[in-house]
């Protein structure tokens, strides 16, 4: 089993999710006492907010950087960053980083393109939604990808910051993104993308009519696969 380098604190309810999700996969499929062999630097998400909010893109990506040089110094195989966002800045993280990186966007659309579905909704923060970091990555495997009117993309990007990273979960927010979904159902769309690590927290499958891709859970569970040798 390779060592697993993980960048998390992005919130770290979403990185506490991963933790959970790597150790059940791991002992599901190897059984017995087994767990996920990992090394977390969990960074302080104010600092990280705070650059985003400012758009010191660049301070945070090198942020970033110092922690995976940390990861591959303490002998991680290979990395992931518990968050979608900050794949805004994955050039910049990965610079000079001699151990592979598996990025959250690529891992999501095999996941997709996996269930024949060519057509997807995105949701995440403000900047995940508006900006083509991570869309054209999606556009690059042939999905077609629809966002949230700009009223709903504020309402979504309050409730992931002001609520979600916080751990603050409200059914009138389930309610909100239930009907942001149902708006992009209209468009044609058949399946949607979580593109926010935490609002697996507040969305499951169950409150959707279409597939529903949770980008914290497919990261997860794909890098257990790049783990243990599989193909992801």
């Amino acid at each position: 089993m390779k060592t697993i380098g993980l960048i998390g604190g992005m919130s770290w309810e979403s990185t506490a999710s991963y933790y959970r999700i790597l150790n059940e996969e791991v002992r599901r499929r190897l059984g017995g006492f087994s767990s996920a062999k990992c090394i977390l630097y969990s960074v302080d998400f104010a600092e990280i907010e705070k650059q985003q909010r400012s758009g010191e893109w660049e301070a945070g990506g090198y942020a970033l950087n110092m922690a995976a040089k940390s990861l591959e110094a303490a002998g991680a195989d290979f990395f992931i960053v518990c968050t979608n966002t900050m794949h805004k800045v994955a050039d910049i993280i990965t610079r000079d980083i001699p151990i592979p990186f598996l990025h959250i966007a690529d891992m999501t659309a095999d996941a997709v393109i996996e269930r024949n579905i060519h057509s997807v909704g995105l949701l995440g923060t403000k900047y995940t939604m508006s900006e083509d970091f991570y869309t054209s990555r999606l556009v690059d495997r042939g999905l077609t990808v629809s966002v949230p009117s700009e009223a709903d993309q504020d309402m979504v990007n309050t409730i992931i910051y002001d609520e979600l990273c916080g751990g603050v979960i409200k059914d009138s927010s389930r309610e909100e993104f239930r009907r942001i979904i149902a708006s992009l159902i209209d468009t044609g769309i058949q399946g949607v993308i979580l593109g926010c690590t935490e609002i697996g927290l507040l969305i499951s499958p169950e409150d959707v009519t279409i597939p529903v891709f949770d980008t914290a859970e497919i990261h997860a569970l794909r890098t257990v696969s790049y783990a243990l040798g599989d193909t992801y």
